[in-house]
């Protein structure tokens, strides 16, 4: 049986310099777990920052 993939609506902040920049993103992902990770990891990788630097402040089903 496949899983069905569903869109999250993920919001959080992450550190720009000195100050913390909101941000909202909308991923398509298996689960809460796996789509707060593509967040993680997409953020990190396109700002160059740490895991610690971003927040997850809410993530909901699309």
């Amino acid at each position: 049986m496949k899983k069905e993939l569903k869109k999250f609506i993920v919001k959080g902040e992450f550190k720009a310099g000195i100050k913390w920049e909101k941000f909202t993103k909308v991923v398509e992902s298996y689960s809460e777990r796996s789509a707060v990770e593509k967040v993680f990891s997409t953020i990190g990788s396109n700002h160059k920052l740490k895991r610690y630097m971003i927040r997850i402040l809410e993530v909901k089903e699309a």
